[in-house]
Order: structure tokens, then C-alpha cells, then sequence
């Protein structure tokens, strides 16, 4: 399918309407050439990636967009951030790193972002915005209010795999996105001849899409074909990819020696600078040079008074460097013990009540995943959900960056997305979605982010799942600041960790057991919530502190249980949340029994169980009458037969064992 453009000429557009498109795409042009005049000053610190000479596609893609519609941007995004509305003087004052920056400093030139305006980032990360922007588009097609989203990317990132991702998701969801490839011919210092074989035209055939070009140097012919499009989506009419040709005249970063290309095709390009294209219709339109000018110095002034108000903030005071990490937690007191008659019940009774209550109560809630919706789950935990709440637990592609990608883009449109990676093993297929975007957004955009999604996830070693589907990753995802990593060990807290997660304005990645999954406990009430962040002592003791979490609990507390008949007195700490780590409850523990032992499921190398030994030789150091040990596998990969896995993994007896020497120290 091809999508033809409504217009293509001046007879179809107001002499105002391209006044202001000048207007737009000389601003950018001029908020750019003050840019690199100011990097080379070293006024402006870090990376700078200029778009001069693509003011065009930037402003007519723009130009049909309203208010509430969306825009994903790329680390060439000056243009697509202020021909979406962007203010100059806070944008430059971002640049310079100031405290009254767009992102109070914390982003610069390659992140900046305002969801407020739709903005929902520009990014460093090669084609990071399109998983994002499906994300936003799924947002706007669950509020069906006629929104639209446009994602716009270079040609560098058609070979990233999420660019398949995202356009094969939201193909197959049918959802309300612009994919806008600004072609400028060039992947970084690569001409595209060298990194594709299919155009673009192709690959949208593949995907069962339409497809649009555009000269991207003429504001008109994008405006026009921008202004159908749109029109088309808001009407149902599903995904576009549009491809602008354009060219970028800076090299690919400011700095760069431009040694890949002939000074001479960069000549030739500049005859055809959007700029005066755009003159030309003016003129066409009947515009003198004259009132063409009194733009030039309009926008001028407008630029240089930005500066100067730039140069006149100070940066970031040193005190709020913790600023904008994570969102502030509403209080959840830890509930009151469970009765003792209570309703008996499962772990993974525990995972569907706790998603069917959310999704009852707050219709910004979403789930979404592999198998999550008619299968219910690779092992039934969603089942009936799909029927329960229609177009709320959506089935997705195999595709886990697209998938935690649309939860990062929902959560910055405002819903509460919790999305499933099926195996704790594959957050490493979508790792970048997790390290560089749900964890850093909200402090990047200095706050402006909203980042309320749970990735639930599932591990377990013990049944000879082998190498890749028994990994316990914690420590990798703990060590991301602003990530919020939560392993409950029992079928209650499971329940109450899960809601409170949901509701949770941070991201949090919630790790099941999947061995626990038929574990049977007390069933608490349906408004149970537990605290994040927050450990419990699940067993007194006095003459050593056992931390432990998920379904190492277990076989601590039996350990514990073989050693009280031995007269040694095991306090035993379920951690619940790994991040952000409850250091209070585990040094107050270690003041009281002066020993320290930690059991966990991870490889013991760099894992959490390191994280809690230096914390208690740090702080805890006084209180230690014997070394601080860990209880894990070696570092050696999950095996797969069984004689192999029973020597591998931590069990009751060795953690006992290994008790028993401490006491004796």
C-alpha cells in the first residue's frame, strides 16, 4: 500500500501558513548555527549532532500535529523538539548544562524531552525511539481519543533490530503511528549504499504497511503528504513508514573530520537548502524578500536572547545530584499478620488476583506480553484475563525489546503498563530498554518522565532448565540506578509486592520464582499491600542474621530450623525488594547477632550477596565477631544434568553447614 500525498504546491496552503513554516525551520536552522558556534567555545559541554539542512522534514512532519499527539525524537533531535513546540531558551539552556534547563541539566543535547508537550525524547541510543513511540501510540489507541504518534529515526537505524521490533508490533496492533525516516543518506560515517540491501518501500510491504516518499527538503510536499497521513491514522487507518530524503550538511557529530564524503556532494546539497526552497514558494505566494528578512531577524533576536538568558543561570548546586533519580514512594505501613484460618492459597493464584485487581480498579493499567492474552500465560497465570478486560492484556510479537519499549512509551503517555519477559534469561534481549530508558528517562528529562511500569519476569535453577532458562540476574539489573528489582519468596507477598509495584510511579522489574509458582499459603485480603524496599525479619534469633530472598528463603528458614535443635539461635531476613536494598533492617540485625551469613541462588561472584558483605565490613564493621560468608553456586553457568545441578546449587544443608562454621568462629 502507498500512501499518495494530498498537495504538493502553494495553491493548496495560506501565504500566512508558510510564513510560519519559514518561521519554524529558520529557527531551527539558527537555535543549530549558534549551537556550533558555542560547542566550539566550549560553552556547551559533552555531544553535539546537528539536523542543518533537515529543518524541513522536521517542520512538516510536525506541522499537522496537535497538541496531545506524540513525538519519539533521535541524538539529531534540535528539530523535531522545537518544531514540536519546544521552548528556545530553556532548550539552549539544557545544552549548556544549567539547572533551568528543559531537563534542569540532566539530559543535554541528546535527551532532551517534555511529555507534557508530546515530546517523549530524543535519544542516544540508535533507533531506541521506535519501541517508545509504539509504546505512546498503544496509549493513544487504548484512550481512543484520535491520537497520533510520530517516531522519527535516520536511515542508520533501519538495521537495528528495533526497528523490526516496533514496526512488526505496531503493524500487528494496528496502532496509530508515523514511522518518519529522515534519510540523510549517511549511518554515522557509513553511506547507506553500504548498510542496506531492501528500501524502504520493501520493508513496509513486508510489514503489511503503508509506505510514503516525500523530498524531505521541501516543507510543502512534507507538510502535505505529513497532513494526509495523519488524517488517514486518526480515521483508523493504521501505521505509515514515510521516508524524507533529505541530507545532513554538519558531519555526523561536531568535530567530525568528514573524511567518508566529497567536500563536493556536500556542496551540491546545499542548493537545494530547505530554506530557500521554502523562499521560493513564498515568493511564489506573493511574499516579499522584505517581510521574508524581518523573520531572519526575528528569529535572530529570539536566539540570541535565549543565549543570553542561558549564559546567566547557574548550573546544577552539587546537593542535587540525587534529584530526579526515582519517584517519590506514596507510604504503605507493612501489614498486620495474617490469620491464622485463613483461606489457603497459591503463588500464582497470588500473580492473576493481583493484576485482575489492579486492572479492575485503575483503567490506566495494561498488561502485555508474550502468550499473556488468549494463552493465558506459558503457565496459566493470566488466564481469563483477556476475556475479563478486552484490549487491556494484549498478546505481543516475540520481540521483548518492542515489548519493555511499548511499557516505557505507555508509561510516559500516562498509562501503567506491566508487561511479562517470559524467562529472566531474555531481559538481556532487551536490556537497553531497561538500562538506558525505564531506569535513566525520569532523570534525564530531570523529572519530567513518568515511569510507572512493572516488566514481570520468572527464574529458577533446579529442574535441568539448563544454561539459559535458570539464571538469576539480579545483581545485573540492581546495579542500574533507578531501577526498582523486587523477589517475593511467598504466595502473600507476591500478591501484596505485585500491587504495590503497579502502583508504583518508578520502574520496577518483578522476579517470580517460577518453582514457587504452586507454593501454597495464607491468602490475604484483596486490599494487601506490602511495602518496596523494605525487608522483613521472618525469624528471631540471636547468634546469627541469614538474608536471603525469593526461594533461598525457604531453605534458609529450614536450615534454621535444623540448627535451633543444635542450640544455635538463626535470624532469618527475607530482603523482599533487592533494589533499592534495605540496609537499616539487615545492620540492625547484624548489631544484634554480630554474625552475617547471605544465601542466594545468583553466581556468587559480583552478585548481591557482595553488595550486603561490603555493606556490613562498611557500616557494620564494629558489630562483627566473625567473617561475613556467602552461600551460591560458583561462577560457573547453570548446568543441565542433574548430578551437575545438585552439586551447583545452594540447598539446606549446605547453608546449615555453613552456619554451623560461623557459630563456631
Amino acid at each position: 500500500m502507498t500512501v499518495a500525498p494530498q498537495f504538493t504546491g502553494v495553491e493548496s496552503t495560506h501565504a500566512n501558513e508558510l510564513l510560519e513554516m519559514y518561521r519554524r525551520m529558520r529557527r531551527i536552522r539558527r537555535f543549530e548555527q549558534r549551537a556550533s558556534e558555542l560547542y566550539k567555545a566550549t560553552e556547551i559541554p559533552g555531544f553535539l549532532h546537528l539536523s542543518i539542512g533537515q529543518e524541513a522534514s522536521a517542520v512538516g512532519a510536525c506541522w499537522p500535529l496537535r497538541d496531545s499527539d506524540g513525538i519519539t525524537s533521535t541524538h539529531r533531535g534540535h528539530g523535531h523538539v522545537l518544531a514540536k513546540g519546544l521552548d528556545v531558551a530553556p532548550m539552549m539552556a539544557e545544552l549548556m548544562g544549567k539547572g533551568e534547563g528543559t531537563c534542569h541539566g540532566r539530559g543535554g543535547s541528546m535527551h532532551i524531552a517534555d511529555p507534557g508537550l508530546g515530546i517523549f525524547g530524543a535519544n542516544g541510543i540508535v533507533g531506541a525511539g521506535l519501541p517508545i513511540a509504539a509504546g505512546a501510540a498503544t496509549a493513544a489507541k487504548l484512550r481512543a481519543v484520535g491520537d497520533v504518534v510520530v517516531a522519527f529515526f535516520g536511515d542508520g537505524a533501519v538495521a537495528q533490530g528495533m526497528f523490526h521490533e516496533a514496526v512488526n508490533l505496531a503493524a500487528v496492533w494496528d496502532l496509530p503511528v508515523v514511522f518518519l525516516c529522515e534519510n540523510n543518506h549517511y549511518s554515522e560515517f557509513s553511506p547507506a549504499s553500504e548498510q542496506h540491501r531492501a528500501p524502504l518501500s520493501a520493508r513496509a510491504a513486508g510489514y503489511g504497511i503503508g509506505y510514503a516518499h516525500i523530498d524531505g527538503n521541501d516543507v510543502l510536499a512534507v507538510a502535505g503528504m505529513m497532513t494526509d497521513v495523519v488524517e488517514r491514522i486518526r480515521q483508523g487507518g493504521g501505521p505509515v513508514l514515510v521516508e524524507a530524503e533529505t541530507y545532513r550538511w554538519h558531519g555526523h557529530y561536531e568535530g567530525d573530520p568528514e573524511r567518508y564524503r566529497p567536500a563536493e556532494e556536500v556542496a551540491a546539497a546545499k542548493e537545494r537548502d530547505p530554506l530557500l526552497v521554502a523562499r521560493r514558494h513564498l515568493a511564489a505566494a506573493g511574499m516579499s524578500t522584505s517581510q521574508v528578512d524581518a523573520i531572519d531577524k526575528e528569529i535572530d533576536k529570539e536566539i540570541e536572547a535565549a543565549i543570553d538568558w542561558a549564559r546567566s543561570l547557574p548550573e546544577p548546586a552539587p546537593e542535587t545530584l540525587h534529584d530526579y533519580v526515582s519517584a517519590p514512594r506514596v507510604h504503605i505501613p507493612e501489614p498486620a499478620p495474617l490469620p491464622a484460618d485463613a483461606e489457603i492459597f497459591r503463588s500464582m493464584d497470588a500473580v492473576r488476583l493481583a493484576l485482575e485487581h489492579e486492572l479492575t480498579a485503575d483503567p490506566s493499567v495494561f498488561v502485555a506480553g508474550i502468550d499473556v492474552g488468549a494463552g493465558g500465560n506459558v503457565f496459566g497465570l493470566t488466564r481469563g484475563l483477556a476475556q475479563a478486560f478486552p484490549g487491556r492484556v494484549r498478546d505481543t510479537p516475540i520481540s521483548e525489546s518492542a515489548v519493555v519499549g511499548t511499557a516505557v512509551g505507555a508509561a510516559m503517555a500516562g498509562m501503567k503498563p506491566v508487561v511479562e519477559i517470559m524467562y529472566m534469561d531474555f531481559i538481556g534481549v532487551c536490556l537497553d530498554m531497561l538500562l538506558n530508558q525505564a531506569a535513566k528517562l525520569r532523570f534525564m528529562t530531570g523529572g519530567r518522565a513518568s515511569m510507572p511500569l512493572v516488566v514481570r519476569t520468572q527464574f529458577g535453577a533446579g529442574r535441568s532448565s539448563g544454561s539459559q532458562h535458570s539464571q538469576s540476574l539480579e545483581a545485573i539489573l540492581a546495579h542500574i540506578p533507578g531501577l526498582t528489582v523486587v523477589m517475593p519468596s511467598t504466595p502473600a507477598d507476591t500478591y501484596g509486592l505485585l500491587r504495590a509495584a503497579i502502583q508504583d510511579p518508578n520502574p520496577v522489574v518483578f522476579v517470580e520464582n517460577r518453582l514457587q509458582y504452586g507454593l501454597k499459603g495464607p491468602r490475604p485480603s484483596a486490599d494487601h499491600l506490602i511495602p518496596l524496599g523494605k525487608a522483613k525479619v521472618i525469624r528471631e534469633g540471636t547468634d546469627i542474621t541469614l538474608v536471603s530472598w525469593s526461594r533461598m528463603v525457604h531453605d534458609g528458614l529450614a536450615a534454621a530450623e535444623l540448627l535451633a535443635g543444635e542450640g544455635i539461635s538463626v535470624e532469618v531476613i527475607d530482603l523482599r525488594t533487592i533494589a533499592p536494598l534495605d540496609r537499616e533492617t539487615v545492620l540492625a540485625s547484624l548489631a544484634k547477632t554480630n554474625r552475617l551469613v547471605i544465601a542466594h541462588e545468583a553466581v556468587r561472584d559480583f552478585g548481591v550477596g557482595a553488595e550486603l558483605s561490603a555493606l556490613a565490613v562498611d557500616e557494620g564493621f564494629w558489630h562483627l565477631d566473625a567473617p561475613v560468608t556467602r552461600v551460591a553456586p560458583p561462577s560457573v553457568p547453570a548446568p543441565y544434568a542433574p548430578s551437575l545441578e545438585r552439586v551447583w546449587l545452594p540447598s539446606r544443608d549446605t547453608i546449615a553447614e555453613t552456619l554451623r562454621r560461623i557459630a563456631a568462629v
